[in-house]
């Protein structure tokens, strides 16, 4: 049986606002800050990502092979997972059905359950990134709001599309988006990544009666 994902992706500034709400919320902490290291496989002519599929082994705790595929005009996408304990033996199962690796990052990541959504807080080389995930559109919707996170500001782009682009603008002579090559580069700013912060916190209301 297909599982289907629904998700919300935001950039911010700075994770650090977003983790107090958190704790102020009452968001239970799933899993603690931890190195994600992935690796992402496609075709030699890229089938698989020409039709925004992903199909990724990600290893932190655990190793996990995954694929997915977008839903149309919608937040949701098809998600099958399967959790391996060899990591080298399934990268040499898709090796052998021809399929290869040709792009690896790795990012910090922090779980916290929230009402009935996940959310997620990442720091990839290049920037900080929330993703929330839940039940219905309706329930990533409030908990966006609860983080003070502007919905019209939810991105499409995936990790990879963000890291090419930036890859192209600033001609970086990086292939990965891993700590070590971005060690390399110097840091990267908000404002090379021409993505507007998410995060909001209205305070015109402040004082009013």
């Amino acid at each position: 049986m297909e599982n289907i994902e629904i998700e919300a992706k935001y950039y911010v500034n700075d994770l650090e606002p977003l983790r107090k709400i958190l704790h102020t919320l009452g968001a239970k902490l799933t899993c603690e800050r931890v190195l994600e290291r992935n690796w992402r496989f496609d075709t030699s002519d890229r089938r698989l990502t020409q039709h925004g599929e992903v199909l990724r082994i990600r290893e932190d705790h655990r190793i996990r092979l995954t694929y997915k595929r977008p839903i149309q005009g919608t937040l949701e996408r098809t998600e099958i997972e399967i959790e391996v304990d060899n990591g080298i033996k399934a990268k040499l199962f898709l090796e052998a059905i021809g399929y290869k690796v040709f792009f690896v990052y790795e990012k910090y990541r922090e779980t916290f359950e929230l009402d009935d959504a996940e959310v997620v807080l990442d720091e990839v080389p290049y920037g900080c990134f929330v993703e929330i995930e839940g039940p219905s559109l309706e329930s990533i919707r409030q908990a966006s709001d609860k983080l003070h996170l502007q919905w019209e500001r939810r991105l499409s782009s995936t990790y990879l599309a963000i890291f090419e682009r930036l890859k192209r603008d600033l001609t970086l002579p990086i292939s990965n988006a891993t700590f070590e090559a971005f060690s390399k580069v110097g840091k990267i700013l908000p404002k090379d990544l021409d993505l507007e912060d998410a995060f909001h916190v209205d305070t015109s209301m402040e004082g009013s009666s």
